[in-house]
């Protein structure tokens, strides 16, 4: 029998267990991404092999791509704020304090205790350092109308560090280029962090704008069919990634910034529209989450695992443990200027700030962009290990732990 039909039925199967099982999954400590990993290595070399794909960097980082843009237009459209600096307050410090926190810490530790070089070490802590918006739904804003402080954050958080880690990818690539960093850092400065960002930013809210607008002023003729209304966000997501990587900005800042103009742009007549396209794109990222994880967990080898295990398990359990923990409670400090009750954490909710920093799709599709770039050899070969344990650690410990956390913050503490 041919080895794809097989496959199509096994996933069949499994999208068929997990949708009406969910009801019972949702009550255990267990999250979807731990049971697709589990079926992902059964599946592998080690199970019964069906899956047979070689681990290429090209496939990886095409099909994490797509996963991340739909996941960052997703939580644009669950903001549910005013764009004012102390309505998202917990974003700022968490992006602006927190993740460059993490990168130079993950870096430091590489650097002088797995005795990678500088441009390597922060390439890795880039790498390492976004938050996952992709396997983190159990933690993020449940409902248009949420207003908890932990989940608009986190949130929030997952949608912005996966586009503003890019700048740090790029430094630490120049930097394994040419270790001279005087010769390319004006170049970085004035283009990958200046104008990519503010390319992402202005496209995002060109095209976001650009085609609701356009979509009002053609429904005052003739209604667009409520069942091809959903698609309206994938063409968004699309249109915005690739004009501006066309620019040589940042796409993921541009897709999540859509993604908000997209939900500013509803009225509270048109609740039932914007919950629609939130669903839908929500729907098309539990998908993609599958053939990911699956694609992950059939890749895993017992070599480099047993290999790289030992260093990953410094940077992941400094990571998970001391170094997201202590940068988030140090970033939301509350500050004796602060006016705003929402510039003022509970301290759990800044624990769980620290705890809940799951690392996922978002690292994999950093990972193999650098190694279609300067990241290759033995180097390579490490860093890409290392990433995936990580990964895979995270997952475990993330995926157990979400669910009676959450649960017992929400009797406790949510609004």
């Amino acid at each position: 029998m041919d080895i794809y039909i097989l496959e199509l039925l096994v996933i069949g199967l499994l999208l068929l267990l997990v949708t009406m099982g969910s009801g019972w999954i949702k009550r255990l400590p267990l999250s979807y991404a731990i049971i697709y990993l589990v079926v992902g290595i059964f599946l592998g070399p080690y199970g019964t092999n069906l899956i047979q794909i070689q681990p290429r960097t090209e496939l990886l980082e095409r099909i994490t791509e797509f996963v991340v843009i739909v996941s960052l237009f997703s939580c644009g459209l669950k903001m549910n704020r005013p764009l004012r600096l102390r309505a998202w307050s917990s974003t700022i410090r968490l992006i602006a304090f927190l993740m460059p926190i993490s990168i130079f810490a993950i870096a430091a530790i590489s650097h002088w205790l797995l005795s990678l070089n500088w441009g390597a070490a922060i390439l890795l802590g880039a790498i390492l350092a976004p938050t996952d918006p992709v396997l983190a739904s159990e933690v993020q804003l449940e409902h248009i109308g949420d207003r908890d402080e932990l989940r608009f954050g986190l949130t929030s958080e997952g949608g912005l560090n996966d586009s503003l880690a890019f700048p740090f990818v790029y430094f630490g690539l120049y930097w394994l280029e040419n270790n001279n960093w005087q010769t390319w850092l004006k170049e970085w400065i004035i283009v990958d962090l200046i104008w990519a960002i503010a390319a992402g930013i202005g496209m995002g809210i060109l095209v976001g704008k650009g085609v609701m607008g356009i979509k009002q002023q053609l429904q005052k003729f003739r209604s667009i069919d409520a069942l091809m209304e959903d698609f309206i966000g994938l063409g968004i997501i699309l249109i915005t990634y690739a004009l501006t990587e066309i620019i040589n900005g940042y796409g993921f800042l541009a897709v999540f910034v859509a993604g908000l103009m997209v939900q500013r742009s509803y009225s509270n007549s048109h609740y039932n529209r914007r919950l629609s396209q939130l669903e839908f794109t929500e729907q098309l990222e539990k998908l993609m989450e599958v053939g990911t994880i699956l694609l992950l967990g059939s890749i895993l080898r017992i070599e480099p695992i047993i290999e790289f295990g030992g260093e990953a398990l410094i940077i992941a359990g400094l990571l998970i443990f001391a170094i997201r923990p202590l940068g988030a409670w140090i970033s939301t400090t509350n500050l004796g200027f602060a006016k705003s009750p929402r510039s003022s954490f509970h301290p759990t909710t800044r624990w769980l700030f620290g705890w809940f920093g799951v690392r996922g799709v978002g690292s994999l599709y950093y990972l193999s962009y650098a190694l279609g770039k300067s990241l290759e050899g033995e180097l390579g070969t490490k860093i890409a290990w290392i990433t995936s344990i990580t990964v895979i650690i995270s997952i475990i410990i993330h995926g157990i732990s979400a669910t009676p956390l959450m649960n017992w913050y929400k009797q406790k503490y949510e609004l």
